[in-house]
């Protein structure tokens, strides 16, 4: 840290490199050593572009607002305000514990004002260019968190932070229109170099749909109702239509309804429902026919019934299908439930059909808006001002939001102000709703008494864009450095969890487009390359602190050292797969160590030469091995290979000069920095191993000497032997033409003519 090693010529760098990791986010007591994994991981991938020649800037920080960290400070009784404080000391004394190359003059904490200033901002940006807005909607409610939370956050109809039931709530929330980007972040995913996991991640969660919007009549009214299919070939088949219980056409069609009652009923029941209780075997869904409306097929102009049931979802096409059960299961199920028509009649052409019912095409996304609001304390504050006066005017900042307006950017940014009593209070507001110190304030329009927004952005815009902050965390005037952005972005290599595909991962594209789109960035996709690490489990089982098998890094660094810890930890698993931590296993790294500091520091290495021995080979070979390895993130197999030639150092200790055990120590140094930087010393070289260059390899050096020559007889493979490479073609006709095997095949016929190719093949023409 001294020789600022790691700390890259931001402005003036010649080969700039950005090698970035997700950074942590202190939720408890500290990194486990599955975060130490992926950490260790790109610090390996950094360390080997640097000794290639790259000005490697791989910086870190802490993802510290959030549910995550406000539920520790909960769960121990302290304030997040000050918790963070103490959680941060803990985190970067870790951090520094595990040897990685950080350049720890650029950290940064998404708590500080300084940071979220621009995170405001960015929100600001988003509102004025019209992909902000506030809507009334039925939204995932955690009621052990007490907030909201996107649809991303909602795994299995349960909260991806705490496991508990996911309920719909129905509150006015801040939205960012992400769907405006739907068929650029689909496109794109075809032209980055990123894990193909996490590719297909995203691919499903966007979820295109090629199909048609259909309309069909209502009888006798002025309605019509819009449906989505991608099976318009069978809409001659549709008998009947469903409503998903939220779609706003039913309060429209009350005073033709017969049945209101039993239909308003059972949409009330169906609120109270997950989605996937909602979306299950339909062998137990349920339904409500609404008596006195009829829809009309516009393909044959016949009536048709209308039901709502909820097996069909508000947020999904138009809330509206078109049941075909001759040709559709779901529908059959429920057409058997309900004793209605089933008709198979034939398929027609998309073409033919979109003709007949004045059908038009259309592209429909699975993906929904990204829901910002957070009904929590711990986290940025939205800034954004509501003003009564101006809303019974028709004034706003934007038409469509009349009564809003974005904090001038002057004022940013809104400080979160410390609130003694921060715990969510589960009434759909923040407890930011109760300070009326914050909430009260003018409008930045007329003047009158205004409200602030209280509730707080969602963590994921903090991590959406921080990776433009680091290498510019000392501008003051802007979020980031034109000219240091145009020379380090996009990111060269970005390491995380597959776990982030559809949340963090997604979010950044996004939000990379937006600046592409206002003229902020001069790209539209942040990370050039993205590779998911795996994860640990320990002895057969997966990390929990139920289980009580969270594997702290710290004892095992304070036992073993870091170096140890590193190497077992890349050691154990191909890195994009991930495998089980065992401690049996680390002794076998710590021995090898040993030994390697044993041959380094107790040997006394003659000047001799080791050009062409088998050692020399063997090295060269090594050499572009891990070289491959390392830039393919084939760590274990890397170490493997340092092993085998570790091995033959030792007995070859006589050939060992300071070349040869130099390249070795070159090999280990990202595995390994602070024995390798040692022993570095010891062999009397200058200056760190961590600038040094990475062993090159001689080509013609690390070719086998010897290959296997193909005989055939006719054309026809009849053997095979070991030939040394070179071998002349009399020589090699001597000794083939002198095997048992060979002689047998030819004996009594004549030989016309021998094809010889060097170095592969001998075919005997008989």
């Amino acid at each position: 840290m001294e020789k600022k090693i790691y700390e890259p010529d931001l402005k003036r760098a010649k080969k700039p490199f950005y090698n970035l990791m997700m950074f942590p986010y202190p939720s408890a007591e500290g990194l486990h050593v599955g975060n130490m994994y992926a950490f260790v991981g790109s610090d390996v991938y950094g360390r080997f572009k640097r000794m290639n020649g790259y000005d490697v800037f791989e910086p870190i920080g802490l993802d510290g607002f959030g549910i995550h960290s406000e539920n520790f400070a909960l769960k121990i009784g302290a304030h997040p305000m000050k918790q963070a404080k103490v959680s941060e000391k803990r985190f970067y004394k870790q951090l520094k514990a595990i040897g990685n190359g950080f350049a720890w003059n650029e950290r940064l904490e998404t708590y500080n004002p300084d940071y979220y200033c621009w995170t405001q901002w960015i929100f600001v940006q988003m509102f004025k260019n019209g992909l902000a807005y506030r809507k009334k909607s039925p939204v995932n409610w955690c009621p052990s968190c007490k907030t909201v939370l996107a649809d991303e956050q909602v795994i299995d109809a349960k909260c991806e932070r705490c496991g508990s039931e996911v309920m719909k709530k129905e509150l006015e929330q801040w939205f960012f229109k992400i769907t405006d980007y739907a068929e650029r972040l689909l496109k794109n995913l075809d032209k980055i170099d990123w894990s193909e996991k996490v590719k297909i991640a995203q691919r499903n969660w966007i979820g295109q749909s090629r199909g048609a919007e259909i309309e069909f009549k209502i009888k006798n009214l002025e309605f019509r109702i819009k449906v989505f299919t991608t099976r318009l070939d069978t809409i001659f088949g549709c008998t009947y239509l469903v409503l998903a219980p939220e779609n706003k056409l039913i309060e429209n069609l009350k005073i033709k309804i017969k049945n209101w009652g039993e239909v308003e009923r059972y949409i009330k029941t169906a609120a109270k429902k997950t989605e996937i209780e909602r979306t299950a075997e339909i062998k137990g869904k349920t339904g409500v026919e609404l008596k006195g409306v009829k829809a009309v097929n516009p393909a044959n102009n016949e009536e048709i019934p209308v039901y709502v049931a909820d097996y069909i979802l508000g947020h999904y096409g138009t809330g509206a299908i078109m049941a075909v059960p001759a040709h559709d299961q779901r529908d059959r199920d429920f057409a058997k439930k309900f004793k209605l028509l089933i008709i198979d009649k034939p398929l027609i052409s998309f073409e033919e059909a979109l003709k007949k019912t004045n059908g038009k095409k259309k592209i429909q996304y699975r993906l929904r808006d990204w829901l910002i609001s957070r009904q929590r304390y711990w986290g940025a504050p939205i800034p954004m001002i509501y003003c009564k006066e101006c809303k019974n005017k028709g004034r706003g900042e934007r038409k469509d939001m009349s009564g809003w307006y974005a904090v001038n950017e002057r004022n940013l940014p809104v400080k979160l102000p410390y609130v003694k009593d921060f715990r969510p209070k589960g009434t759909g507001q923040s407890p930011l709703a109760l300070v009326k110190s914050f909430y009260e304030t003018k409008c930045p329009e007329c003047g009158s008494k205004a409200r602030r927004e209280t509730d707080v952005s969602d963590t994921f815009l903090d991590s959406a864009w921080y990776y433009l902050r680091y290498p510019s965390i000392k501008e003051i005037k802007s979020p980031w450095n034109s000219a240091v952005t145009k020379r380090w972005l996009p990111v060269d290599m970005y390491i995380g969890g597959a776990e982030h595909a559809v949340l963090h991962l997604l979010y950044s594209r996004f939000t990379a487009m937006a600046f592409y789109d206002w003229g902020l960035v001069n790209f539209e996709e942040p990370f050039k390359k993205f590779r998911a690490h795996g994860l640990l489990v320990k002895e057969g089982a997966k990390m929990s602190k139920s289980k009580g098998n969270v594997v702290n890094p710290d004892e095992y660094i304070k036992k073993f050292g870091a170096d140890v810890l590193r190497m077992y930890l890349m050691f154990l698993a191909p890195f994009e797969q991930g495998g089980d931590f065992r401690d049996a296993g680390i002794m076998g790294i710590k021995r090898f160590l040993r030994r390697v500091n044993k041959l380094v520091s107790n040997s006394t290495y003659q000047a001799v030469s080791s050009k062409n021995s088998k050692l020399e080979r063997l090295l060269h070979q090594t050499i572009k091995k891990i070289t491959h390895d390392i830039e393919n993130l084939h760590f274990n197999t890397a170490i493997s290979s340092l092993m085998i030639l570790f091995n033959e150092m030792e007995k070859n200790q006589k050939q060992c000069d300071n070349e040869t055990v130099g390249r070795f120590l070159k090999l280990l140094v990202p595995f390994a920095p602070h024995l390798s930087e040692e022993l570095w010393k010891k062999i009397g070289e200058k200056g760190s191993i961590h600038l040094a260059d990475w062993p090159g390899y001689d080509s013609k050096l690390i070719e086998e000497r010897k290959f296997e020559l193909i005989i055939q007889i006719n054309g026809k493979m009849r053997d095979k032997i070991l030939a040394q490479r070179g071998i002349s073609r009399e020589k090699s006709e001597k000794i083939v033409l002198g095997r048992e095997r060979i002689k047998n095949f030819i004996a009594g016929a004549k030989i016309r003519k021998i094809i010889f190719v060097p170095d592969k093949l001998i075919n005997i023409v008989l």
